[in-house]
């Protein structure tokens, strides 16, 4: 078992274009993860999330936030534990949040995505994590888990 490189944590991270709000890992430790993603003008949840006055949806930001804190963390955390060829075979599920939304994500914005290890065992996973834009403001905060599943 050897800790993974915060590239092939990416590279495991199941979630595909158009749906993974990872562009890029910027920390990656035993106490925590930092990323970032910049939502595109041309994502497709914008054209009805409003018209002419377009904000990323919470649910999306639950997502980046769960994408960051929850996969990509549990990856690397599992790596600690288990061998590439072991996570492999496991798919992280989203088990719960408790998340206070606190400003908008506009297209083009690039939010920076932070989290904290509240706990780690038996394959689940709870963190504190946020999502902030690059000038610092908070734009959503709170504690979410999940939970990796051997697929068989």
């Amino acid at each position: 078992m050897s800790e993974l490189s915060k590239e092939q944590v990416l590279a495991l991270v199941p979630q595909q274009p158009p749906f993974r709000f990872i562009d890029d890992i910027i920390e990656l430790h035993e106490n925590g993860i930092t990323a970032a993603y910049t939502f595109r003008r041309d994502e497709t949840f914008y054209a009805g999330h409003f018209p002419g006055n377009p904000i990323t949806p919470g649910v999306i930001l639950l997502e980046t936030m769960a994408q960051t804190g929850v996969v990509a963390y549990g990856i690397y955390l599992a790596s600690t534990q288990m061998e590439q060829e072991e996570i492999e075979k496991i798919l992280t599920v989203f088990t719960e949040a408790e998340v206070e939304f606190s400003g908008m994500v506009k297209p083009g914005d690039r939010v920076i995505i932070s989290a904290e290890k509240v706990y780690f065992r038996r394959l689940k996973l709870k963190v504190k994590a946020e999502i902030k834009l690059e000038n610092g403001q908070t734009v959503c905060s709170g504690t979410i888990a999940g939970m990796g599943v051997k697929q068989t």
